[in-house]
């Protein structure tokens, strides 16, 4: 299993691991240290995403990548919701390196509106929401055919996220150990 780094130049996107930070939905790290990778195929997704999201003068700010399946654990035993979270028995894509959570920014690096925030764990934040602005609306389709046009799946409940198709089948649940620089420990 190779898991390669998404950063700069080979990969023009920003980088910001919110489980690095205290700015996600338990309130603290979960990540001893920000590492943002994926499985080899997943990176060659996000490439074309990249490139279709320039072509519209837009980048994208990734908040999460692969996540160790021992980070799976802390998430689910502090919200244990399968609305929003996969259960770590099951497998979680991103324990795969075969997930990202990301949206869109503008040339100035600011965010587009997209009617909730990252890990809002409420229906807002699924795909389809009315209740949310016109704009808000529109940048959730803009971000939807980018990634759906290079090659990823979504997931209904949360805007954020996207997934290589039926990762489940074909890449395996990975830990700490397969990240090329330990995330768990510092």
């Amino acid at each position: 299993m190779s898991l390669v780094e998404i950063a700069r130049p080979a990969y023009d996107v920003d980088i910001f691991i919110a489980y690095a930070t205290a700015h996600n939905f338990t309130g603290k790290p979960v990540y001893q240290r920000a590492g943002c990778y994926l499985h080899t195929d997943a990176a060659a997704h996000l490439k074309t995403a990249i490139d279709l999201a320039k072509a519209m003068g837009l980048r994208f700010k990734v908040f999460d990548a692969f996540r160790p399946s021992e980070a799976q654990w802390v998430l689910w035993n502090h919200t244990p919701d399968p609305d929003f979270l996969a259960d770590p028995r099951r497998g979680s894509p991103h324990s795969m390196g075969a997930a990202v959570d990301l949206t869109l920014i503008d040339a100035d690096g600011k965010e587009l509106d997209m009617g909730t925030a990252f890990d809002a764990f409420t229906p807002l934040s699924h795909h389809g929401a009315l209740e949310i602005s016109a704009e808000a609306q529109r940048n959730r389709a803009i971000l939807l055919g980018i990634m759906t046009a290079a090659g990823w799946d979504f997931y209904r409940n949360e805007w954020w996220h996207y997934q290589l198709f039926n990762a489940r089948a074909r890449y395996p649940v990975l830990d700490d150990s397969a990240a090329p620089v330990p995330m768990m420990t510092a």
